[in-house]
């Protein structure tokens, strides 16, 4: 989706910032904006334009077969996920909503 206007990087990687430097605060995301000077319904707009941008961004990352055998029954899928998480996707299912899964559970912490 565009507006028209090209991409603000620096105002971008500030965003980016703030939202890693609230995560590691331990702070309320009120608390925070009060304490650095920035507005709740811009940090709000902002953490979910950069979240829409990481599950948007498609990457190929390595995979690898460990076993012939399949995890699951009935054709469905398993993704480990990085920390020996996983996933199992069964036939049928919505692609969208699994993007929007996986860019949560492999995105930063909330």
């Amino acid at each position: 989706m565009t507006t028209g206007r090209p991409r603000d990087e620096r105002k971008e990687r500030e965003w980016r910032r703030r939202i890693r430097d609230w995560q590691s605060s331990g702070l309320s995301v009120r608390a925070f904006c009060e304490s650095v000077g920035v507005l709740e319904p811009s940090f709000y707009a902002w953490r979910r334009k950069l979240a829409g941008r990481a599950a948007e961004s498609s990457a190929f990352i390595p995979v690898r077969i460990v076993s012939d055998q399949p995890a699951c029954q009935d054709g469905c899928l398993e993704v480990v996920l990085t920390g020996g998480r996983s996933v199992r996707v069964a036939p049928g299912f919505d692609a969208v909503t699994l993007r929007q899964l996986l860019a949560v559970l492999e995105g930063p912490p909330c």
